[in-house]
């Protein structure tokens, strides 16, 4: 299979408003773990090997503030630092070490929307088992993929494209689905009026933990947004919440593997009898709510 650079995506740091609460939803309700944490930011871990897969960081307002992939090897941050001015992006800083829980060495570059990407290196693991954890059966593994609104999808494909080594693996009639390893799609890209977050998936073991957790997040007064479903491209099953601070996350699982035989779909391929919104035909339509929180979540940017 032809490989990206890129490797993996690892987590995603946020901003949030109110940390201690943040920090109780995401660990009581959402079941991630803190792992670290430091004055003004926490560092959550899933049932998978990364060090954390999310972090949450003090601040007056939600926004993102980077995404963090994992990559397999030094020569990677090298290519994609010397790939990214050429395909209209911008380096900001390195190879160098990272300042912050888990460590490794990072390129952070940013895309031609402003989008903030770090791709880190010998960055620190959890044992591959865990056999000394009470790992929850129905907590989150890791991020699978991360959608990103975007007000020129065109331009940001080709970056990822021509700086990152993903490769288009759907195109629906509002979205691109791009992959950088087997997993159908690690960034999606969503036609929109500006560039914002759309919405963060994490995967769960399997159908039955996305269920389990849809009923604790149900009991606990967060109500299912969309779902639970299964998509069109990618073949996940979903279920949507408006989290703190209105972000949009997802518990999903059976995420489509795909290899180089894997055949782009058009348009045309990913349509839909009216009034379904999911390939079983169960699903409700998203809600008014979810509709707005996923447009409002704001990407900060890096001046210098």
């Amino acid at each position: 299979m032809t490989t990206s650079p890129a490797g993996q995506l690892r987590s995603i740091a946020i901003g949030v408003t109110d940390l201690e609460a943040a920090e109780r939803f995401y660990t009581g309700t959402w079941h991630l773990e803190t792992v670290a944490r430091t004055g003004d930011a926490v560092y959550l871990r899933g049932t998978g090997s990364f060090h954390h897969i999310l972090s949450l960081h003090r601040g007056a307002q939600p926004d993102v503030r980077n995404l963090t992939f994992s990559v397999a090897a030094p020569a990677d941050l090298v290519s994609i630092a010397q790939r990214t001015e050429s395909a209209g992006g911008r380096v900001i800083s390195g190879p160098a070490p990272v300042d912050e829980p888990g460590g490794g060495t990072a390129v952070v570059i940013a895309d031609p929307q402003g989008r903030i990407l770090r791709f880190v290196h010998g960055d620190e693991r959890h044992a591959g088992k865990d056999a000394q954890r009470d790992v929850k059966k129905d907590a989150p593994v890791r991020i699978t993929h991360a959608v990103f609104n975007s007000a020129d999808v065109a331009v940001a494909q080709k970056f990822f494209e021509d700086a990152l080594g993903f490769r288009l693996s759907d195109r629906t009639r509002i979205m691109a689905f791009m992959r950088c390893n087997s997993d159908h799609h690690s960034i999606a890209l969503a036609d929109a009026d500006s560039n914002t977050l759309n919405h963060i998936a994490f995967v769960m073991p399997d159908l039955d933990a996305v269920m389990r957790g849809a009923g604790r997040m149900s009991d606990a007064g967060w109500p299912i947004e969309w779902g639970v479903g299964r998509h069109g491209p990618g073949n996940n099953v979903f279920a949507y919440f408006v989290g703190p601070d209105d972000f949009v996350i997802e518990y999903t699982a059976d995420v489509l593997q795909v290899d180089d035989s894997y055949q782009a779909g058009a348009p045309s391929d990913w349509t839909w009898p009216p009034g379904r919104f999911d390939q079983w035909g169960v699903s409700k339509p998203p809600s008014d709510r979810i509709k707005q929180a996923q447009k409002k979540i704001r990407f900060i940017e890096h001046t210098q």
